[in-house]
């Protein structure tokens, strides 16, 4: 196997992780909007733990992301 087409796979299976994100942050935002749809009172408490969870989440994103970047480029 070349090394280029080596270094292509490899940065693929690493870009994967970025579909299970995509799920995650998907799930995190319609529970949210879920949650302040059946108690809008709670909107102040259940927001911020919201963002943390999207912040957390995108993180995985941009590990996968560097992951895949530094296998083809190094």
């Amino acid at each position: 196997m070349d090394v280029l087409a080596a270094k292509a796979l490899g940065a693929g299976l690493a870009v994967i992780a970025l579909a299970g994100v995509g799920i995650g942050i998907g799930n995190i935002f319609s529970a949210l909007v879920n949650s302040v749809a059946r108690n809008p009172g709670a909107r102040d408490a259940v927001f911020p733990i919201g963002i943390l969870g999207f912040a957390l989440t995108e993180a995985v994103a941009l590990f996968a992301l560097l992951i895949a970047f530094l296998i083809l480029f190094t």
